[in-house]
């Protein structure tokens, strides 16, 4: 009796070490692979840093990523598989638009906390509609009022926009109209599908127009051909790159049509020109380089994904619930009240806002000698 009662009163409350496993519907295929890949290897990557380091109070994140071949149908097969697993805390979502718009619906339906990695306003907003959706990504708005800010600083009157035909396009230029209308800019604009992988025709007709600025408001890959393109024309203009066309850090064969140009994206981007006078500084410098030793090269959009980690298991470690459970109300409950200093900028969740990126984020960026640097 006496044993049974010190083993009672010394062992403590029993330790939760169950797994916190996050899956991830990522476009390892199809249209939107690279970015889809960035995603998987900076979520591979920050799950080993959280994993060795102790801070997850004796567990463990596992990972359980899906292939969603960029293709919407798929991508919502894939929510419901996650959801319907027990095991599954939360979902963080890759880059495509349609996907996760589209997945809205039966997301909230299962009550399965999810951060989207794309770029479109409709994934988090409006909230009453959406309460397990998440985003975590520059918000359009933003990057139009930087953008603008930008080309009144360059005198710039008349602008032409490469835009995607999808959700992001159009809520950005929606932005970047009204921005570009209270600044007295004139604007003409051309549309590619995501998948286009010609955009010549639409920048040769911008630049027909003699503007004084392109304004690239597309994926990566598009805006370094566009670039490319515009450089075989008669433009000689200043280049204007939006926060969803910010691709790797190095610009390879698109250096010498780059060169000069301007990006809208957050300074983790080019940590390494920044002086880490702060603790949140100190961090993305030391994610930057070791996403840089590990994979050769930097992606600005990995920032995202390692924050999407940090952002669930924190909030699985203060949801508590049951020992070996999902509290998946309790880890939605806590996200939507998040605050952190994240390797992208600082991230502001609230139960008005479920698009966190706070407008600080962002800031100006230049290409020089084939990669990008902070402007000034």
């Amino acid at each position: 009796m006496a044993t049974t009662l010190t083993g009672c009163q010394f062992g403590g409350a029993e330790k939760d070490t169950s797994p916190i496993v996050i899956a991830a519907d990522l476009e390892l295929s199809g249209a939107a692979a690279t970015v889809g890949q960035t995603y998987q290897r900076a979520l591979k990557l920050k799950v080993d840093q959280l994993n060795s380091s102790g801070a997850l109070n004796g567990r463990e994140i596992k990972l359980d990523i899906k292939d969603n071949r960029s293709d919407s149908a798929e991508s919502l097969r894939n929510i419901v598989d996650f959801s319907s697993d027990s095991r599954v805390s939360a979902i963080i979502m890759g880059g495509c638009n349609e996907c996760a718009v589209g997945a809205v619906g039966t997301i909230n339906e299962k009550r399965i906390p999810t951060i989207a990695l794309a770029a479109s306003g409709a994934i988090a907003s409006p909230v009453a509609d959406r309460r397990y959706v998440f985003k975590l990504g520059p918000n359009a708005a933003d990057s139009a009022a930087a953008l603008t800010t930008e080309l009144r600083r360059n005198n710039i009157r008349k602008v032409g926009a490469l835009v995607s035909d999808d959700d992001y396009g159009r809520e950005g230029m929606t932005a970047l109209k009204s921005e570009l209308d209270k600044a007295r800019i004139t604007l003409r604009e051309q549309k590619v599908k995501t998948t286009d992988t010609d955009v010549s025709q639409q920048v040769r007709q911008l630049a027909s127009g003699k503007p004084d600025a392109l304004v690239f408001w597309t994926p990566p890959e598009q805006a370094t051909l566009a670039a490319t393109t515009a450089q075989q024309t008669t433009f000689r203009g200043s280049l204007f790159f939006d926060a969803g066309a910010a691709g790797d850090l190095f610009l390879g064969a698109a250096a010498k049509a780059t060169e000069r140009a301007t990006l809208i994206f957050t300074q983790t981007m080019v940590i390494d020109d920044v002086i880490a006078t702060t603790p949140a500084k100190a961090a993305r410098r030391q994610w930057f380089q070791d996403y840089t030793a590990r994979f050769g090269g930097y992606n600005g959009s990995s920032s995202f994904a390692a924050d999407a980690v940090q952002l669930i298991a924190d909030a699985e470690l203060r949801a508590g619930g049951e020992i070996g459970a999902v509290d998946r109300d309790g880890i939605r409950d806590v996200l939507e009240t998040s605050q952190m200093d994240g390797l992208s900028g600082p991230i502001r969740m609230t139960p008005d806002n479920h698009s966190g990126l706070m407008p600080q984020a962002l800031t100006t960026l230049v290409a020089r000698n084939g990669r990008w640097r902070l402007a000034g």
